[in-house]
């Protein structure tokens, strides 16, 4: 009973706390130490360096010495590295911070405690450089060498041995595969990331209160155990002040003592749960006051952010209005009608965000002249140049070029072949509902675009499918190529048709739904227009969609394309990955090319509006032909006309023959070079190439879009019917998916409240097939993941890529109405 008694005094409940709390934390023990000694070029000898720890069995942070090459002067230099949730950065010295706030530098071989590296501000002050793992190549030159590269920027790094090497290596491989585990984990616009909680704070309070409403709980069981265990001491006093025979007052006096230790054991668990709880409420304090700071933070960078928007908007308005701002003349010497201006101007004629632009740097600035078809007929055997053509071969009664002027939907494509059902022309007109776009993007700076849920609200009613499909608008110009016996004036078509796609785009911009995996679109108009097309969404993460396209007038196109976006606080880029085919059956001819950068500007404030920019190199594989197009991104400071295309049709030697010009939103001209020859320098050093052409002709003129277009979400007559109501289509079909219909009737929230269930029964279908595929590698099988339905992926015998093409089967097995393979996915 002394003993007990003992320790029922005020210090038992904290001595048996502080007796757990004596016991060493593993995770805060130290690894063994390594240490890295450099050798190197220009460095001078080694020297050693401290240990390397790393913080904690299971984390990603890993700290230590290495050499680090600079330059041929300075050669290899001592640098401290700290590798930390998938960040490695280097600092000039490891200095740390004694407990009395002195600081002292790292003792050579002495252990670095990692709770005094530096302060947190010291470290990010000090910080000479960082590098992102979840995209870095990690290499290894020889024994000792590391290789860390990312986009431009390449760490060559050394350790003082191979073991020392291989730890790091060990590390950074470790840090790098959690970085891409953490990059893969975030959500997509099928949902998975949720939007920001405003229920943080709430959620804290929520779980201090249950713990507060626990600990009462306990405090009523203590005050129980108290009561009834008094009682229980004052019957067993009683028992043994009783004459009992000595044997039983040694067992009660047992019973007793141990009563007394349930009693201590009770009070000191409730002790221990009312000092959790006052250190709980003490760091819930620290969170809030922290999270309340970033907050306010946050709020200030936006608040800054919409101000340098409006100021931007301002100057640019000022500069507009302002006389004598344009930008100097490229020195285009002569020009007469249909002639093009020169395709690289000044650099000032590119404004702060063409950074971001594809620039075609090495493409030749040119001049046209537009000559007299007449003169050079008389003269033409006194042509002279680099490169010259006969004007006869320009013939407008036998040339295709002249169908090409009938730009007319009805005239060129419907003349001979009338439509054998009659398509919608209208759609319901879209509501006027308000919402801050900026209020949703401001979340998503730096994130991938398909990575962002969106409300309907933002959207239009089509689907990326049927935006792909969107591009065969102009197909007329395709079934004129197949006329073409040059293989030169066919790529004028092929060209003309590459710019087309983008006539739609300069009014859209509201975002297309992100298909289903699984999801379909086709358009069957091989009776109307001779073609028929397939799309079929391949892959969901990164998004992939695969495009069939046969024509029973000479060609077949097919294209597999991934969208890349990425949101930059004031505008959004838009970039489509992958390449485009077109091939010819009579000919053979194979010609390929990529698609341009779109933009779309003032995300924060002002009238929203899209650019193209950057370039297309279109490359006939069996005649080597090539177009090489400009997209010229629009500035301010220009006096080009906007949006502006420029380019050059050359054969296999490099002898040009046709130059091409004209708008990417409403037409493209060419014209037929007579002769070529160099003319004077530019400014940037390069010589300008004098182009004499004949009268250009009209290849491709945008069509005019419907009445009341600007209610319909600008979309063309072709755009019109492609989300039409059509029978027998696989149950895949974009037509039929329910969200993106509701929206086209106005109904949008009931079109979000269908798109959040899509995606969670998307995001199911996913994690059900993540656990088939860790089921299946536990059993040591091969598991293949999704495979498409109607596309299978195989090696292009041109570009040597692996993409999906048409494996056949869907038309067949709608004239059979056998949809039994198609997945359930509405």
């Amino acid at each position: 009973m002394g003993k007990a008694a003992a320790l029922c005094g005020g210090g038992g409940t904290r001595g048996l706390v502080s007796l757990l709390s004596a016991v060493p934390c593993l995770a805060c023990q130290e690894l063994p130490a390594m240490s890295a000694e450099p050798g190197g070029r220009g460095g001078g000898g080694p020297a050693g360096g401290p240990p390397a720890t790393a913080v904690a069995p299971g984390s990603d942070t890993y700290k230590g010495w290495l050499f680090k090459w600079t330059n041929y002067l300075k050669g290899y230099q001592r640098r401290w590295f700290v590798l930390s949730n998938g960040l490695l950065s280097y600092y000039r010295s490891s200095a740390t911070v004694r407990s009395d706030g002195s600081s002292r530098k790292q003792v050579k071989n002495a252990p670095v405690p990692v709770q005094k590296i530096g302060t947190q501000a010291e470290m990010a002050h000090t910080c000479r450089g960082t590098i992102n793992l979840s995209t870095a190549h990690i290499d290894t030159e020889d024994s000792c060498n590391i290789v860390l590269s990312n986009g431009g920027r390449t760490y060559h790094l050394k350790a003082n041995s191979e073991v020392e090497r291989q730890r790091w290596v060990t590390a950074l491989e470790l840090a790098k595969a959690k970085a891409i585990r953490m990059r893969n984990n975030q959500s997509d616009d099928s949902g998975d990331e949720e939007p920001a909680s405003q229920s943080d704070k709430s959620e804290l309070h929520g779980t201090l209160k249950t713990l507060s409403s626990k600990l009462e709980d306990l405090s009523t069981c203590n005050d129980l155990i108290a009561k009834h265990g008094a009682a229980l001491q004052r019957s067993l006093s009683e028992l043994e002040n009783l004459k009992l025979p000595a044997e039983s007052g040694e067992k009660i006096k047992a019973v007793n003592e141990r009563a007394t230790l349930f009693r201590i054991t009770s009070n000191a668990m409730i002790n221990a749960c009312r000092d959790f709880l006052d250190l709980a409420e003490t760091h819930s304090r620290k969170w809030q006051r922290a999270l309340q700071y970033e907050r306010e933070q946050r709020i200030r960078l936006e608040e800054t952010i919409e101000q340098l928007a409006k100021q931007h908007n301002s100057l640019e308005r000022a500069c507009r209005g302002a006389p004598g701002l344009s930008s100097s003349s490229t020195g285009v010497t002569s020009t007469a009608k249909g002639s093009v201006p020169s395709a690289k101007g000044e650099a000032s004629d590119e404004d702060e965000e063409t950074e971001y632009f594809d620039a075609m740097e090495d493409a030749p600035a040119f001049i046209t002249v537009t000559a007299d078809p007449k003169h050079h007929r008389r003269s033409g055997s006194n042509l002279s140049g680099a490169s010259e053509g006969h004007p006869e071969d320009w013939n407008l009664e036998d040339s295709v070029f002249e169908s090409s002027n009938q730009s007319s939907y009805n005239e060129s494509t419907c003349k001979d072949l009338l439509p054998k059902k009659r398509r919608r022309t209208r759609i319901p007109d879209k509501p006027n509902y308000s919402l801050n776009l900026w209020s949703i993007m401001k979340n998503c700076i730096g994130k991938e675009l398909s990575k962002i849920p969106m409300p309907v609200n933002f959207n239009e009613p089509l689907s990326m499918l049927q935006r792909l499909t969107e591009d065969l608008e102009y197909h007329e110009l395709l079934d004129k190529a197949v006329k073409c016996e040059s293989s030169t004036e066919q790529m004028c078509f092929v060209a003309a048709f590459s710019v087309s796609s983008y006539s739609t785009t300069v009014h859209r911009t509201a975002k297309p739904f992100n298909p289903l995996l699984g999801e379909t679109y086709e358009l069957d108009r091989l009776e109307e227009f001779g073609f028929r097309s397939l799309c079929e969404q391949v892959s969901h993460h990164p998004p992939a969609a695969a495009h069939h396209v046969y024509s029973k007038r000479g060609w077949t196109l097919w294209q597999e394309i991934t969208i890349a976006s990425k949101f930059r606080g004031k505008y959004l880029s838009i970039m489509p990955l992958g390449a485009i085919h077109l091939e010819f059956h009579s000919s053979g001819n194979h010609y390929v090319w990529r698609k341009v950068t779109s933009t779309v500007h003032n995300i924060i404030v002002g009238k929203l509006w899209i650019d193209q920019s950057g370039e297309i190199e279109i490359v006939n594989h069996k005649s080597k032909d090539k177009c090489q197009l400009k997209f010229t991104p629009y500035s301010y400071f220009s006096r080009d006309v906007p949006r502006k295309v420029t380019g050059v049709v050359s054969d296999a030697e490099g002898k040009a023959h046709y130059v091409m010009s004209g708008t990417w939103d409403e037409k493209m001209e060419c014209s037929k070079i007579v002769h070529s020859s160099h003319g004077s320098t530019s400014t940037e050093g390069k010589q300008k190439t004098v182009y004499q052409t004949l009268s250009p002709k009209v290849l491709w003129k945008k069509y005019p879009l419907p009445e009341n277009a600007e209610n319909m979400y600008f979309f063309s007559d072709l755009a019109l019917t492609l989300n039409e109501p059509e029978e027998r289509v696989a149950p895949t079909d974009s037509r039929l998916r329910p969200d993106q219909r509701l929206m086209e009737n106005g109904r949008w929230d009931e079109a979000n409240v269908e798109k959040q269930r899509l995606e969670e029964k998307q995001r199911a279908v996913r994690r059900r097939r993540e656990a088939e595929a860790v089921e299946a590698l536990e059993e040591g099988k091969d598991y293949e993941g999704y495979i498409p339905l109607w596309f299978e992926r195989k090696v292009d015998a041109v570009t040597g890529e692996l993409i999906c093409v048409y494996k056949g089967g869907y038309w067949e097995a709608k004239d059979k109405q056998d949809w039994s393979s198609c997945p359930d996915i509405f």
